[in-house]
């Protein structure tokens, strides 16, 4: 069962009067056999709710700076036609009462709450964006995380960790952006990826004829739920962990790379696809950010003296993250050079930053 929030509102030049705006209303709210309950709101206007006997809930607000709003609330069988009538002559009613004190009007599509498929997902800044998600394709709880596959009619079957949205089958934008765009040639090098469970990265790199990609990612439900259903973006790469020119490890990243500074071992480039830099402004005490340098110095360590470490950074509007990521590459032992480029992923629907770091 979902229910479904519609939404109408009349901003206004100047604050009207509920006791002769109400009363004109009041009709069209028993036409539809909807009950009136009057609450007390202390001098702020007008606030009545209008309960029908099929469960529709309706609250009716006559603010007393200016604005006159309308919510409508049903479950997703009702009526949508019965619906729309009752909007559309709350509106007409409205415009006649109202004229000429309209400044604005507005009225947005249902919000469908409580639906079996979410597709509602914020941005990284708090916007609120609705998918057109209509399949849970796969759901399960790794040791690590909650992992969903979900189907969407534009950007095909999307990755989700943690409610987080990862990546699309429509995005091979992001996986071009952290490989560096075209600009770097994998022919004959070594290459390390950190994290990169759908297989993208894989997938597009060993199109290069590299000597030897590792990939290291500690999910195998990752893996093997990608492997099903993320086709599109891995290929068959993620059938087996070894092929003529890449491993993959299924093991926490940290012990591996410590492992590799200790033996001395190098890469032409590393690939850092484990998670996006954090948003808190407070990196001193936030764990989040201590792993992340903990990768960042670990990966520079093991970067070879003419190599290059990509990876993802955060949404161009989160400036102050990205700044403390930046003012992080300033402290790191070995002095680094970077370059970062702004990218369209189709599924965020935000642009994205990627950054290029490469030792002095």
């Amino acid at each position: 069962m979902a229910l479904r929030h519609y939404t109408l509102d009349f901003k206004l030049s100047t604050a009207v009067d509920s006791a002769t705006t109400v009363p004109h209303l009041l009709s069209i709210f028993h036409e539809q056999e909807m009950t009136e309950t009057v609450h007390e709101t202390n001098g702020h206007g007008y606030l009545g709710t209008f309960v029908g006997k099929n469960g529709r809930l309706a609250i009716l607000r006559v603010h007393s700076h200016g604005l006159v709003t309308v919510d409508l609330q049903c479950y997703e069988e009702d009526n949508i036609a019965q619906l729309d009538n009752l909007l559309n002559a709350l509106e007409t009613k409205l415009k006649m009462i109202l004229n000429g004190n309209i400044t604005r009007i507005k009225r947005l599509p249902a919000l469908v709450r409580g639906a079996e498929v979410d597709r509602y997902w914020p941005t990284t800044d708090d916007r609120l964006l609705e998918y057109d998600m209509d399949q849970l394709v796969y759901e399960e709880d790794s040791p690590y995380q909650n992992i969903k596959i979900l189907h969407s009619q534009q950007y095909g079957n999307v990755l989700i960790l943690d409610d987080d949205i990862n990546l699309a089958e429509s995005d091979l934008t992001y996986t071009q952006a952290i490989m560096g765009n075209g600009r770097e040639s994998y022919a004959g090098k070594e290459v390390l990826i950190l994290g990169g469970g759908d297989g993208g990265i894989l997938f597009e790199m060993v199109k290069q004829k590299p000597k030897m990609i590792t990939m290291l990612d500690i999910d195998q439900k990752v893996i093997d739920a990608c492997k099903k259903y993320m086709r599109r973006t891995c290929g068959n790469i993620l059938d087996s962990l070894e092929g003529d020119c890449y491993q993959i490890l299924v093991e926490d990243c940290v012990p591996v790379l410590r492992k590799y500074v200790q033996e001395g071992k190098t890469f032409d480039y590393v690939i850092n696809d484990l998670t996006a830099i954090p948003i808190s402004t407070e990196p001193e005490e936030d764990s989040t950010w201590e792993f992340l340098r903990l990768i960042l110095d670990l990966s520079i360590k093991v970067l070879h003296p003419s190599g290059k470490y990509f990876t993802q950074g955060n949404a161009q509007t989160m400036t102050e993250a990205l700044r403390l990521y930046e003012e992080q590459l300033k402290k790191l032992s070995c002095p680094v050079g970077f370059s970062k480029e702004v990218v369209c992923v189709p599924s965020y629907l935000e642009q994205w930053v990627f950054y290029s770091v490469w030792k002095k």
